[in-house]
């Protein structure tokens, strides 16, 4: 009878304990796409994609942790926006920048550090894009470009997934920039080859 009193603590312990283990599932992210916006038809054999920029996985680069990373988006759009819808040019697209920098802030520190939640690191961000349209020799006849810019700070207490929000925000802000800016562009100076 002993035994089985100790049997049952045992198995209801372990079931209150397992019941109090959390799982937390990664946050899934949208992949920035622009296929819902009209394509932006000029008179090229192809588009071709170039990701010039080398991304850095050292500190204080952290752009390949963000959950959507700027440069994919950047040559999301081009691939999306962009139709090559016949003639002897090409068009160029490359992603000449696409750079988060972290920094660290100071923190209040003695007895005001301990009541205070600061703003603990500031992400920069820069995302470069250059659309070029080359003739059958390869002689550069036109090219537009822009680049996004952001800054944000966070709290030192920000969770992970409050943090990946934000720089998935960062991202989809400046990517709504570059769509604008460039899509300006290209209708201004690219008019011989719009279709």
């Amino acid at each position: 009878m002993k035994y089985l009193k100790i049997l049952c603590i045992t198995f209801v312990s372990t079931g209150l304990l397992a019941g109090c283990e959390a799982t937390v599932q990664p946050k899934q992210f949208p992949e920035l796409r622009y296929t819902h916006l009209p394509a932006i038809s000029l008179a090229v054999g192809k588009v071709d994609v170039v990701q010039k920029y080398q991304s850095s996985t050292q500190k204080p680069h952290v752009e390949s942790e963000f959950p959507v990373l700027p440069a994919t988006a950047a040559g999301n759009w081009i691939r999306d926006r962009i139709s090559a819808v016949g003639g002897p040019d090409t068009i160029r697209g490359t992603v000449t920048k696409a750079s988060v920098v972290e920094v660290p802030l100071k923190r209040s520190s003695g007895i005001r550090g301990a009541f205070t939640k600061d703003q603990s690191e500031r992400y920069d961000a820069t995302l470069a894009v250059k659309i070029e349209i080359f003739d059958a020799n390869g002689k550069l006849r036109g090219t537009v470009s822009s680049q996004a810019t952001r800054s944000q700070t966070v709290s030192e207490d920000i969770s992970l997934a409050d943090r990946e929000q934000v720089w998935f925000r960062m991202t989809e802000a400046m990517m709504n920039d570059l769509n604008g800016s460039l899509e300006r562009q290209i209708r201004e100076h690219f008019r011989q080859w719009l279709r």
